[in-house]
């Protein structure tokens, strides 16, 4: 095969990344015992207000792990639960209750980030945490918004205590 010159090609500057960073990240995060766990917790505190919810806990990385429907529970509420947990582990563990405050007072973000899929800015999705550390989220619906807030911090304190 006959030698085909190569024009000169400026390269680019490319920063070096900083070698004292590391090349891999470990995180924890929530087993499937635990996740059952938290929706055994869950399931009891909605029987105790009397309220049929759905219960659904995702991974630090808004995976699902675990779901529960109670009799009676709306049909509805299976993705909205699904939601809640993935909304809190997509963002870092901030708790759907404390959306709406947050982009209520920035008209832009009001009427444009509502329409993302999955995010839900109302109550009922929590994170399960130890320390800073995000190992998931627990989401809840079927009932009103603090009803379902109530039973997604009693299934998170299954495992955080």
């Amino acid at each position: 095969m006959p030698d085909v010159p190569v024009p000169d090609v400026p390269v680019p500057d490319v920063p070096v990344p900083d070698a004292s960073v590391p090349d891999v990240r470990h995180t924890a995060t929530l087993t499937y015992a635990a996740a059952q766990r938290i929706v055994a917790a869950a399931a009891a505190e909605a029987e105790r207000l009397g309220v049929a919810v759905c219960l659904a806990v995702a991974d630090s990385a808004g995976h699902p792990l675990a779901f529960g429907r109670m009799v009676g529970a709306p049909l509805m509420s299976v993705q909205i639960a699904q939601d809640k947990a993935y909304t809190v582990a997509a963002f870092n563990g901030v708790p759907t209750h404390r959306w709406y405050d947050m982009i209520s007072g920035e008209p832009a973000l009001l009427n444009g980030i509502v329409h993302t899929e999955r995010l839900v800015i109302f109550g009922g999705g929590v994170p399960v945490r130890s320390g800073d550390a995000l190992l998931g989220a627990v989401g809840v619906s079927g009932g009103s918004a603090d009803q379902d807030r109530a039973i997604a911090e009693a299934g998170a304190a299954a495992v955080t205590g």
